[in-house]
C-alpha cells in the first residue's frame, strides 16, 4: 500500500439545522441527509438512526424513541448526538481506517461566539477530524455561487438556511459587514403549524408543516386561489379532522419570519460604505440556502429594497460547492487556516 494512501483525505461539512452535506477532496459531494438523530428515549446513548433513516421515522417514533435534531441556529444543542452524527456521516464519506484521520473544514454562521466554535471543535476531533478549520457560510456560499470576493468591489450574499439567515457584505475576501439571526426555513414551518393551532385548533408535524410550506407559502399575496387539505389532530377532541388551508392563509402563516429576513437585510445595507453599497446597488443582492427558495421571496426583498436579487442555479448546494473549491485550491484553504475565526 503506497505511504499517502494512509492519510484519509481532506473533507467539508455543511453541518446544517436541517441538512448537513459532506464534500470529500478529490471526489466532490458525497453526503446529503438530514441533520437528525433518533435515540432511545430510556437511554440516550442507544442510537437507533441517523441521517436518512431517522428522517424517515420522525413523526412515526413510538413513546420509546427521540427524534433529535442536535444543531440549532448554526451552533450545537446536543453534544453527545452531534459526535455520533459527525463520526457516522465521516466514516460513510471516507471510510473507518486510517492511520492519519482528515483534515476538516466546517462552515459556520457569522459571529458564532467562540464558545460555540471551541464546542464545534471538539466534536469534530470526537467523531474522527485531525485538524477542524471553519470559514463563514456566506464566503463559502459566495465562492460556491461563482462572486468574484476577492475583487475590490461590494458583494452582497444573503444565506437562508434551516436554523440561520446570514447576511453580509464581502469584499477583498472578507466580511465588511454582516450579521447573523436565528429564523429560517424551520422558523417558517413553525409558524404555519402555529398559525393551524391559534386559527383551527389543530396539530400537524413539522414535516407536513414544511410541505405545505414547499406547495403553497409565498412571501407575497397569493394571485390564486389555491388550497390544500390538511390531516392533523383535534387539539380540542384529540381526534383526528381535515381541513382547508389556503394559499392567502399561508402568507399570512410565513410574514413574520419573512419579514424578519427582509430587517436583517436593511440592518447590514445601513451600515455598508457608501462606495461598497454603489456596488450592491449594480450587483444585486444574492441569495443563497434552501430557504431561500420560499416562492416569491426573492421578488418580496427586491421590492422592499429596491435592488434586483438574484437567487442562486443551485441555492441549498452553494456553501458546500464552495467549501469544496476551498479544499481544491491550497492557498485559499492556507489563508482559511491562518484567519481570525479559527484562531481561539
Amino acid at each position: 500500500m503506497p505511504f499517502m494512501s494512509f492519510f484519509a483525505p481532506d473533507i467539508a461539512i455543511d453541518l446544517g439545522s436541517t441538512n448537513t452535506m459532506v464534500y470529500v477532496r478529490g471526489r466532490g459531494v458525497v453526503i446529503s441527509e438530514p441533520t437528525l438523530v433518533v435515540v432511545s428515549t430510556e437511554d440516550r446513548h442507544l442510537v437507533r438512526a441517523v441521517g436518512d433513516e431517522a428522517k424517515y421515522l420522525l413523526g412515526r417514533t413510538r413513546d420509546t424513541l427521540t427524534a433529535i435534531q442536535p444543531i440549532q441556529h448554526g451552533a450545537i444543542s446536543d453534544f453527545d448526538c452531534t459526535e455520533v452524527l459527525l463520526k457516522y456521516f465521516i466514516q460513510k464519506a471516507i471510510g473507518p481506517s486510517h492511520l492519519f484521520k482528515p483534515r476538516v473544514l466546517v462552515a459556520v454562521p457569522v459571529g458564532l461566539p467562540a464558545v460555540a466554535r471551541r464546542a464545534l471543535t471538539e466534536a469534530v476531533r470526537a467523531a474522527g477530524g485531525r485538524h477542524v478549520y471553519m470559514v463563514e457560510k456566506v464566503l463559502a456560499a459566495a465562492v460556491g455561487s461563482g462572486l468574484p470576493i476577492y475583487d475590490p468591489v461590494g458583494t452582497m450574499v444573503v444565506d437562508i438556511g434551516g436554523g440561520t439567515t446570514d447576511a453580509a457584505i464581502i469584499s477583498m475576501g472578507g466580511l465588511v459587514v454582516s450579521q447573523s439571526i436565528h429564523v429560517g426555513g424551520l422558523r417558517m414551518d413553525e409558524s404555519i403549524v402555529n398559525y393551524l393551532k391559534k386559527n383551527s385548533s389543530m396539530l400537524i408535524g413539522t414535516r407536513m408543516a414544511e410541505e405545505v410550506k414547499m406547495d403553497l407559502a409565498s412571501a407575497l399575496p397569493a394571485r390564486e386561489n389555491r388550497h390544500v387539505h390538511i390531516r392533523g389532530r383535534d387539539l380540542l377532541s384529540a381526534h383526528a379532522m381535515d381541513v382547508e388551508f389556503t394559499a392567502a392563509q399561508a402568507y399570512e402563516a410565513v410574514r413574520e419570519p419573512c419579514a424578519a429576513i427582509l430587517a436583517s437585510i436593511k440592518w447590514v445595507l445601513e451600515r455598508t460604505p457608501p462606495e461598497l453599497a454603489v456596488d450592491i446597488m449594480r450587483g444585486g443582492i444574492h441569495l443563497t440556502g434552501g430557504a431561500s427558495q420560499l416562492a416569491n421571496l426573492d421578488q418580496f426583498i427586491g421590492q422592499q429594497t429596491g435592488i434586483p436579487v438574484l437567487l442562486a442555479k443551485e441555492p441549498e448546494e452553494a456553501t458546500i460547492s464552495g467549501l469544496g473549491s476551498f479544499l481544491e485550491n491550497e492557498e485559499p484553504f492556507q489563508a482559511i487556516m491562518n484567519s481570525a475565526i479559527n484562531k481561539f
